[in-house]
């Protein structure tokens, strides 16, 4: 049977209105309107042309329905001046994210999270502190967030939406975090919002302040959760010029931004000091970032399909199962659906630099 909800999700990713659909099919709008109001069913030639244009296999017009959620229950940075066929695209790539997701559920055990529930009102500084301490990480710098989210139980997904009003987003479904991050920003910048979206994920996990105060809040979060008070003040005790900032940038694996941002908030340099700072960096560092950092990337997904190769199964079998486009997929998990590329070894050559336990459903 077509599923109407699953064309008007296709139709979503792609960042398609009904009219534009129905002018690249050569329909009228009201055709579309009823397909997707479950009203008319598409013959086989209409289903065909969807899956042309849309660049969906025909068969995921067929499939049960998919767990979406709704846009309120995401953390979006800047909703409010997002336009709206970027934020659903997003989501769109969510709910695949989901399909995904519940898939390997039935062939891997993965981490359950260990993150903290902060269910009273609790400052974002002090649940970054209070969350370090739970997971013993002291003040030292966080290597890698992607990693230490993930033994943790977040499920971490890469997003490559080509728009700068997405940089991530953040749920939870079924007792699982959820964190979804555009890999068109800078390593920096990404390791930032993994930052900002664990803190949406423990601080408004029961709701709480929307909008900008919640954006505030994350982004507390996130400068305490990296940059450790005691540490930065014990580093940097005192700041004269750039240059100490852009090399203590590379300490937290920060942007020279957000180290200045945070050094000005812990009132170790002083408000003219701040605004000079900014301007120079907007003069120097306007188009890229002075050392920057090699790109995170999952050592779940590169483990999982590390297994999955060594029994053949191929990111195009995977995709027929789940009747995806392969391109979706590998969206979804940083490229590592082709494990040749993996460190520049073959299967099973590379070594994941996390230590997961990851048990496989029958070993």
């Amino acid at each position: 049977m077509f599923n109407p909800a699953r064309l008007s999700l296709a139709r979503r990713r792609r960042k398609l209105t009904k009219k534009s659909l129905a002018e690249a099919l050569q329909l009228d709008q009201k055709t579309i309107v009823r397909w997707e109001r479950g009203e008319v069913e598409p013959l086989p030639e209409n289903t065909r042309a969807l899956s042309k244009v849309l660049d969906f296999p025909e068969k995921f017009f067929e499939g049960s329905d998919i767990d979406e959620f709704l846009t309120e229950a995401a953390s979006f940075r800047s909703l409010s001046t997002m336009p709206a066929r970027d934020r659903d695209a997003a989501l769109a790539a969510g709910a695949l994210a989901f399909i995904l997701s519940d898939w390997v559920d039935t062939l891997f055990t993965l981490p359950v999270h260990d993150l903290l529930d902060l269910k009273e009102d609790v400052d974002p500084e002090a649940g970054a502190k209070y969350l370090r301490q739970k997971w013993s990480l002291g003040e030292r710098p966080v290597r890698n967030m992607v990693h230490l989210l993930e033994t943790k139980g977040v499920r971490i997904f890469s997003l490559a939406e080509n728009t700068r009003t997405v940089d991530a987003f953040s749920l939870w479904r079924r007792d699982i975090p959820y964190v979804f991050l555009n890999t068109t920003k800078t390593a920096e910048r990404s390791r930032f919002d993994a930052a900002h979206e664990l803190g949406h994920l423990i601080v408004h996990r029961h709701g709480g302040p929307h909008g900008r105060v919640a954006e505030e809040q994350a982004n507390q979060f996130a400068s305490a959760f990296l940059m450790p008070e005691a540490q930065v003040r014990a580093t940097l005790p005192r700041v004269c010029s750039l240059n100490e900032i852009v090399q203590g940038k590379k300490f937290w694996g920060v942007s020279v931004s957000a180290l200045n941002y945070r050094l000005h908030k812990l009132n170790i340099t002083t408000e003219w000091q701040y605004r000079t700072f900014c301007i120079q960096i907007m003069q120097r560092y306007a188009q890229s970032e002075p050392f920057g950092q090699k790109r995170e990337r999952s050592a779940i997904w590169e483990k999982v399909f590390t297994s999955l190769w060594s029994d053949r199964i191929t990111k195009h079998s995977i995709a027929e199962t789940l009747a995806l486009p392969v391109a979706e997929i590998e969206t979804l998990v940083f490229g590592l659906t082709n494990m040749q590329s993996i460190d520049g070894q073959g299967a099973g050559g590379g070594k994941s630099r996390a230590k997961l336990r990851l048990v496989r459903f029958g070993d």
